[in-house]
C-alpha cells in the first residue's frame, strides 16, 4: 500500500481516480476486525493516540468510509469531528484551536472529517472567508497574499510535527474522486429521493470550482506530507476499494509499532490470580 503515500510532489490530473479490488467488502470485513482488535490494545496500552484526517471534494465518500471502516471499533474507543463553518466561539480563537481541543486522547482514534486543511483549501478558494477571522495586519482580501499561505502552510506543519512528538500518529487520507464520477453521484442524490436530503444547490456552485480545488489541494498535500504526518492519496471513485485500501494502510502501519501491545498484570496481582479466581468461585 506504499503507492499511495505522498513521499514526493505529485499532480493531481496524473493520479489515478479509480482502483478496482477483487472482494473488497469481503476483504473490509476481514481487516476491520482486526482493526478492532488492535484499538483494544492500543487503548489498553495507552501511550499512543491516531489520528485519521479525511479530506476530499464534496462526494467523495467520508461519511461512508468513516461508517465501514470503524464499524468494529469499541465506540469507546474512536471519536469523529466533522468541522463545518466555524461557529462565532471559534472564530474568537486562532484558526486551529478548535482541531487542537478536539484531539484524540492517549488509546483513542481520532477521525476528523474535514479538518485543519480546510484552512488552507476552501478558504484559498474563498479568501472572503478569512476575514471572518478578524485576524491582526489583514483588512482586506488584498492583505492575503502568497506569504500569508505560506505561513499558514508552516504552522500546519508545526502543529502537525509537535502533536506527533508527543504521541499522536497521524494518517493523512485525500479521496481522489474524479470529475465525471461526483456528476454521477450528485445526479444519484437527485434521482433517489432517499438521498436528497443530501443534496444543496451550493454544491453545483462548488463543482464549477473544481480546478481552482483541485490546485489548492494538490500543493496543500505537496507542501505538508512529512514521514512523521504523511499524505494518502486514494483512488476514490470505487467506494469498497477506496474503504479497504484506508482500512489496510492503518492496519499495516500500527502493526509495524512493535510497543504497542497490552501492558504486563502487576506482578503481585498475577501472584495472586488463583487465589482471587477460587474467591470468586467459592462465593
Amino acid at each position: 500500500m506504499d503507492n499511495y503515500k505522498v513521499n514526493s510532489n505529485i499532480s493531481l490530473k496524473t493520479f489515478e481516480t479509480k482502483v478496482v479490488i477483487e472482494d473488497a467488502e469481503k476483504e473490509l470485513k476481514h481487516i476491520r476486525k482486526k482493526l478492532g482488535k488492535l484499538q483494544d490494545v492500543l487503548y489498553a496500552h495507552g501511550k499512543y493516540a491516531v489520528l485519521i484526517c479525511l479530506q476530499g471534494m464534496d462526494t467523495a465518500g467520508k461519511d461512508s468510509l468513516v461508517r465501514e471502516v470503524f464499524k468494529d471499533f469499541n465506540v469507546r474507543g474512536v471519536e469523529v469531528h466533522s468541522f463545518k463553518t466555524p461557529t462565532s466561539l471559534e472564530l474568537k480563537h486562532d484558526y486551529l484551536w478548535r482541531h487542537y481541543i478536539a484531539l484524540p486522547a492517549r488509546g483513542k482514534f481520532g477521525v476528523f472529517n474535514r479538518t485543519h486543511y480546510e484552512n488552507v483549501l476552501v478558504t484559498r478558494v474563498h479568501p472572503e472567508y478569512i476575514m471572518g477571522e478578524n485576524n491582526p495586519n489583514i483588512n482586506s482580501v488584498d492583505d492575503i497574499d502568497d506569504a500569508f499561505w505560506e505561513k499558514r502552510f508552516e504552522q500546519i506543519n508545526n502543529f502537525e510535527k509537535h502533536i506527533s512528538e508527543n504521541g499522536t500518529l497521524i494518517f493523512k487520507f485525500f479521496l481522489n474522486l474524479s470529475k465525471k464520477e461526483q456528476k454521477s453521484r450528485l445526479l444519484r442524490r437527485l434521482d433517489k429521493q432517499e438521498k436528497n436530503w443530501k443534496f444543496s444547490p451550493g454544491d453545483l456552485k462548488e463543482r464549477k470550482l473544481w480546478e481552482a480545488y483541485q490546485a489548492c489541494y494538490q500543493e496543500a498535500i505537496n507542501k505538508t506530507s512529512k514521514p512523521h504526518a504523511p499524505w494518502y492519496a486514494i483512488p476514490a471513485d470505487d467506494k469498497p476499494s477506496a474503504r479497504y485500501i484506508v482500512a489496510k494502510i492503518i492496519y499495516d502501519t500500527l502493526s509495524a509499532y512493535s510497543d504497542i501491545e497490552e501492558p504486563e498484570l502487576d506482578d503481585d496481582i498475577k501472584a495472586h490470580i488463583e487465589a482471587y479466581k477460587q474467591q470468586l468461585n467459592n462465593e
